[in-house]
């Protein structure tokens, strides 16, 4: 083999084995469904549920005034009530992100009869991709704007783990 063989040979082994290295943020997931995803606000957890089988648990920050429902836009709580699971981000601004079908029709006619907007765009996601706004997160609990945050490690997991449709209970 001469040497311009042997560097293009060189170059697509290392090109294939950058493919396998396992550095993707996109993980499988071949275990139980997760049927229902469960956040206890007080005790700051989430757990992916198969019927009443737990099957993981994680530590979550919530919004940055997380007493009580989400009732308008800004009020940085995060929503109390049932859900669904209805759309991922894999380009977010925190690593991935996973969609909450909030505003309902309730909190949407709560809001008006307040005169404010319900807000939205609340999603289960990790760290910020900013370095400088990473580096505020991790100094405070409760850092989101109303959405439930993980660690990096931990989105990848849900996000493989949780598929649109589910059903989510944000309790007190």
């Amino acid at each position: 083999m001469d040497r311009r063989h042997f560097g293009l040979a060189a170059i697509a082994t290392l090109g294939l084995s950058a493919c396998g290295s396992g550095n993707s943020k996109f993980r499988r997931y071949y275990g139980p469904a997760v049927t229902s995803v469960v956040i206890n606000k007080g005790a700051r957890k989430m757990y992916l549920l198969n019927d009443q089988k737990v099957l993981k648990e994680f530590k979550v920050d919530l919004g940055f005034a997380p007493a009580g429902h989400k009732q308008f836009e800004g009020d940085g709580k995060t929503p109390e009530g049932t859900y669904l699971i209805d759309r991922r981000n894999p380009n977010s601004k925190y690593h991935l992100s996973l969609g909450i079908s909030y505003p309902n029709a309730r909190d949407v006619a709560y809001a008006q009869s307040l005169g404010k907007r319900p807000g939205g765009e609340i999603f289960i996601h990790g760290e910020p991709n900013l370095l400088r706004e990473r580096k505020r997160a991790k100094k405070t609990q409760d850092w989101t704007a109303g959405c439930i945050a993980v660690k990096n490690d931990e989105i990848e997991e849900i996000y493989a783990m949780v598929r649109d449709g589910t059903v989510i209970t944000l309790r007190a």
